[in-house]
């Protein structure tokens, strides 16, 4: 029985332009799986937001004012009046959800708003107010804007 090696493998051509392929791809998508400044920033975003609602909603259920300040382009923090009222100036520092006291958000390393926020306050019907008047705000995470509407103080992105 003779036996005929012709047409069966691989020929060095084809195995190189493979090789060639694979190093293209992995030069291209491998930086994608072990970069996470996408995860990072997103986490930030939520975590901005999360605290935003939570201000929003300790302004209402305690019925005095909550003011938010942005210290840095990558912090969060905020305090509440000692007495209800209008008027009332935030001179009360104030727990964050996890216990913690003076800034609740910091954000990891390389991420920040793109542009800080104005500090503003609740009042205790949970509407921003910048000033004088009520308006909303917004600051831009990467990619994601996350926005305190005028009228209600609803947070969203």
């Amino acid at each position: 029985m003779k036996l005929s090696y012709k047409g069966r493998g691989f020929t060095l051509v084809e195995l190189v332009m493979t090789l060639v392929v694979i190093g293209v791809l992995a030069a291209v998508a491998a930086p994608r799986f072990f970069g996470n400044n996408v995860f990072q920033s997103r986490g930030f975003a939520d975590q901005v937001q999360a605290a935003l609602r939570y201000a929003q909603k300790t302004a209402i259920a305690q019925r005095r004012n909550v003011c938010v300040a942005f210290p840095t382009a990558g912090t969060l923090a905020a305090s509440a009046a000692s007495v209800s009222g209008a008027g009332s100036a935030c001179d009360t520092s104030l727990l964050s959800p996890s216990g913690q006291s003076g800034v609740w958000v910091d954000a990891p390393s390389g991420i920040q708003f793109s542009t800080k926020p104005n500090d503003f306050k609740f009042d205790a019907l949970g509407v921003p107010w910048i000033g004088a008047s009520g308006v909303g705000t917004s600051g831009i995470i990467g990619t994601t804007i996350i926005t305190v509407e005028a009228e209600t103080g609803y947070v969203h992105q």
